[in-house]
């Protein structure tokens, strides 16, 4: 399953283990996320849940990218993405403070899994891209466009979509992509868990839903934008080309 779940105290942590791969998420190990959430929310003695990645190279390199050669037609990209939401919403939904653990790559899906959760701890070496435009070729859910609208505003979100490219830990504080840049992240980490698991958790819970419910207010439709670039022939040859290792010939259709 390549997700490592741990429960210690009043901390309950999943740690993505796959890192011959730069922790590339399978559909089991996004399930196996959704999984963790639903074993917190049952815990009553957990306070905070911390998400992470093995190997100190990547936090989550996004979706692993054999998944997407089966794919047909547009339905299979609005199945996925649906999926996927899902347990992005899951994430986002867990009743105590989420932590993200950011050391290495948080790439694609992995940003998207880091932007779920409430806090983002990063180390120096951290790198946060979402460079669908020079590689698949797809998109994301109106809901991640939110969640990153909500961080970085229009102008940073589109920027860091349109060039493709990566922002390391100092940046993505600087822009609020992340909450701080530690150099002894587990030493910070156990501190930040202990404060949160001594603070008020009606407080901490109202807070995060408020904010949420904030954001997603008339969270507009977006199955046509990923049936327009999952059903294109750009994305079938993005898949390809990432396989083949190969720089992607994209036509606009």
């Amino acid at each position: 399953m390549s997700v490592d779940i741990e429960v210690a105290g009043t901390v309950a942590t999943a740690t993505i283990n796959r890192p011959a791969a730069r922790n590339a998420m399978t559909m089991a190990m996004y399930d196996a996320l959704a999984g963790f959430c639903a074993r917190v929310d049952d815990d009553p003695g957990v306070r905070v849940a911390v998400i992470r990645g093995a190997g100190g190279k990547a936090f989550a390199s996004g979706t692993d990218i054999g998944h997407f050669r089966d794919f047909e037609s547009a339905d299979d990209g609005v199945e996925y993405e649906r999926h996927i939401e899902s347990v992005l919403a899951r994430v986002e939904q867990v009743a105590v403070p989420t932590i993200a653990v950011v050391d290495g790559y948080a790439t694609g899906g992995g940003l998207s899994l880091a932007a779920a959760c409430d806090l983002r701890l990063c180390t120096p070496d951290a790198r946060f891209g979402l460079p669908i435009a020079r590689t698949l070729g797809n998109c994301v859910s109106m809901a991640t466009y939110a969640r990153l609208n909500h961080l970085l505003g229009p102008a940073r979100t589109l920027h860091l979509i349109y060039t493709a490219g990566f922002v390391d830990g100092a940046e993505a504080v600087r822009i609020g992509l992340a909450s701080e840049l530690v150099e002894e992240v587990d030493a910070r980490l156990a501190e930040l868990c202990t404060q949160l698991a001594g603070h008020a958790p009606l407080t901490m819970r109202a807070s995060k839903t408020a904010l949420r419910r904030l954001r997603n207010h008339d969270l507009p439709p977006d199955e046509d934008l990923i049936r327009r670039c999952y059903g294109s022939e750009d994305f079938h040859e993005g898949v390809k080309a990432f396989l083949d290792k190969r720089s992607p010939r994209w036509h606009g259709r």
